[in-house]
């Protein structure tokens, strides 16, 4: 049984991967849009990553296919031309439908594993039956860590970050979110996972409907934790597990577009997730915040 997703995923031009006659163990979902070098990189590197037995679905939401076909055809994966722009939850449901193997990874084509990386993570996920995305350190490439494993912020902390972390970083309400970020070494539950790379239980991840695909890009991974963690399911953070995130590959050249998405989506979150009537002001406050700090970053971005 596939993806019955949680919100309606946009039609496709090409079928769906047929299922391989053996049951594979994972099926690693790729979402790309016009790819470069890094796609070649993912899948090399995948490739050390585990023993078992894995399939490889890369969803291209592009318009040219030449790069993700040339991928496909080198490592034997199988390339699903989207037809349209799904945007990254939209384009993983695509790739996680159908999917028989009980383990599910969604990842950025800029991820490079490490090798038995990704048996690590499964190994962590069996060991916890209530675990339903596991996700692991992600280094930068100067060896840095990102903080991919966070809490859900309330609606106060999320209106006082949004509206002072530029003008004051070390504000009260961004100091609470980002708290558990002095934790980074200790595998822990967590309020939700980077999508950047993220390994999913089927069962889980089909019960709660996959990712809302209304986010076209950024937040859809808060809204999945968030999911999970109201059907009964643990978002575990396993840092013992690391692996490579290049970053913004796709859309560091032109930056503009990705911050105007980037704060649509966080404030269909906060509406979404705080609709009451007596929540107005706050939600207000924290999308006012959002508009002014995404007009301050246009500007620095030219």
């Amino acid at each position: 049984m596939g993806v019955t997703p949680h919100y309606p995923v946009r039609t496709m031009t090409d079928s769906l991967p047929v299922p391989p006659t053996s049951r594979p163990d994972i099926r690693v979902v790729c979402v790309v849009y016009h790819p470069g070098d890094e796609l070649a990189t993912f899948a090399r590197t995948l490739a050390t990553a585990s023993t078992a037995t894995v399939e490889l679905v890369i969803v291209d939401n592009g318009t040219d296919h030449t790069v993700a076909q040339e991928v496909a055809d080198e490592v034997g994966a199988v390339l699903v031309r989207s037809g349209a722009n799904l945007g990254y939850g939209g384009g993983a449901n695509v790739g996680a439908t159908g999917a028989t193997a009980p383990w599910i990874v969604v990842a950025n084509s800029d991820i490079e594993w490490q090798p038995g990386s990704l048996d690590a993570l499964v190994e962590a996920g069996r060991s916890d039956p209530r675990a339903a995305s596991i996700g692991p350190a992600l280094l930068n490439t100067d060896g840095t860590l990102y903080p991919s494993a966070r809490e859900l912020p309330s609606l106060t902390q999320g209106a006082g970050h949004a509206l002072f972390v530029r003008i004051w970083p070390g504000n009260p309400w961004t100091r609470r979110y980002r708290a558990h970020e002095q934790d980074a070494a200790t595998r822990r539950p967590a309020g939700w996972l980077s999508g950047a790379c993220l390994l999913l239980r089927r069962e889980a991840f089909e019960a709660v409907g996959g990712f809302d695909d209304g986010y076209f890009m950024f937040f859809e991974d808060v809204d999945l934790g968030e999911r999970l963690g109201r059907a009964g399911w643990t978002n575990l953070y396993v840092p013992q597990v690391q692996v490579t995130h290049v970053g913004g590959t796709s859309w560091r050249a032109k930056p503009a577009p990705m911050i105007s998405a980037h704060h649509a989506s966080a404030a269909r979150y906060v509406r979404r997730r705080y609709p009451r009537w007596y929540q107005w002001p706050v939600r207000q406050a924290a999308v006012l915040g959002l508009r002014l700090r995404e007009r301050a970053e246009l500007r620095a971005a030219g």
